[in-house]
């Protein structure tokens, strides 16, 4: 059977490789701490569980759900936005509910790229954003991201004849995997550089709350407050800890809404309006819950950097995300796959490889931080065992 050679563009085999390896550690006995996801092991908020448990006895929910059907958790996308931001958007124009921030950036691309167009892309970065460019027939060309330069782009420094070619830029601040912030300036030169090259400017946020240390993060659209160029995708999935729910939205420019919202009509309807009446009341519910969730992964963050300075491995503490960003130990000698997989098949420990989110990744690893402190504690004694006998 012939399949379509687009399909080739998207084979991940570095996260296949590690999915085999910690199978491999499972069937040889060893109690697995997966610290290789971003999935949070803490539970959504109760109030937003109970509007779920609610919508599943009504009946007027079981149907298709269209999008006037999902007006009422617009509005309150709406609010919510206006409310940490300070900016009024149309729920009618400016907001499309999403499967997840991840479908944002997968359709996007069909959007506003023809084939050919150059997409630019943060290097490392999250690896669905390759996607998306992929499948709608574009060209990448990766930014590589420095920690001399604090893991931002320098757009600047881009060719010439690729700017030709380009119409997206995708950023991503606070930043998976390196954890690296960015500042309302850095976006406001972004948005300048965007207007200037007819470039569409896309921002998943999905870790908009997760500031462990300094000021709220920005938003894209305050830099961007006439909605031109940007499009930004925010996600239930850290905030409200309701990942597998797969729920998040978009807000920004009526144009780029109105053509993302025209190609996700040809794909899928919406979820299960339970779902949405979820979210619904997470976003106009208490925020105290979120506080406690982010001084949850700030003690994690805290625990886990002092464990692993005590066991030899010095790594920066990160203003922002659930992450640790930590450049490979010198008595390593490998990749980081090979680091990876060896960890895991001899602790159980499982990270994630740096060269997994890009070939300037290469070199570094990624903790998530997705469990309790102890389990944390305990899981780096065992990663400096590993490291002894290296």
């Amino acid at each position: 059977m012939r399949l379509a050679t687009r399909l080739e563009k998207l084979q991940s085999n570095v996260f296949s490789l590690m999915d085999e390896a910690k199978a491999r550690a499972r069937k040889a006995g060893l109690d697995v701490v997966d610290l290789s996801l971003g999935s949070s092991d803490l539970s959504p908020p109760a109030h937003a569980l109970e509007r779920i448990r609610e919508s599943i006895l009504d009946p007027t929910s079981h149907g298709y759900l269209l999008f006037q059907g999902t007006r009422s958790f617009r509005e309150a996308c709406a609010e919510w936005y206006e409310r940490r931001y300070g900016l009024a958007l149309d729920p009618e124009t400016e907001i499309l509910p999403l499967i997840g921030s991840q479908e944002g950036t997968a359709h996007i691309p069909l959007a506003v790229l023809d084939p050919g167009d150059v997409a630019l892309l943060m290097d490392p970065g999250y690896p669905s954003h390759e996607g998306g460019v992929h499948l709608a027939g574009g060209q990448i060309y990766p930014l590589a991201l420095r920690p001399e330069t604090g893991y931002l782009p320098q757009l600047e420094q881009i060719p010439e004849e690729v700017l030709e070619r380009s119409r997206l830029l995708v950023l991503s601040y606070p930043h998976n995997p390196t954890a690296a912030t960015a500042t309302l300036g850095y976006f406001e030169r972004a948005v300048a550089f965007c207007r200037a090259h007819d470039i569409v400017l896309v921002h998943d946020f999905p870790y908009a709350d997760f500031h462990l240390s300094g000021e709220q993060p920005p938003s894209i659209l305050q830099a961007d407050r006439r909605r031109e160029v940007a499009i930004e995708f925010f996600s239930l999935s850290k905030s409200f800890h309701m990942g597998g729910f797969r729920i998040g939205f978009a807000l920004g420019s009526r144009d780029l809404v109105a053509a993302l919202r025209q190609v996700k009509a040809s794909i899928d309807f919406n979820q299960y309006r339970g779902i949405l009446d979820g979210a619904e009341a997470a976003l106009r519910g208490p925020q105290d819950y979120v506080r406690e969730a982010v001084s949850i992964f700030r003690s994690r963050r805290d625990r886990a950097v002092a464990a692993l300075a005590e066991a030899g491995w010095q790594v920066p503490s990160p203003e922002a995300t659930m992450y640790l960003w930590a450049a490979l130990p010198e008595c390593w000698q490998g990749s980081s796959v090979e680091f990876c997989i060896r960890l895991v098949e001899q602790t159980g420990v499982a990270l994630a490889p740096g060269s997994g989110f890009g070939s300037s990744g290469e070199g570094y690893v990624r903790f998530a931080l997705v469990r309790s402190e102890d389990v944390l504690e305990r899981a780096i004694a065992q990663i400096a065992g590993f490291l002894q006998r290296s």
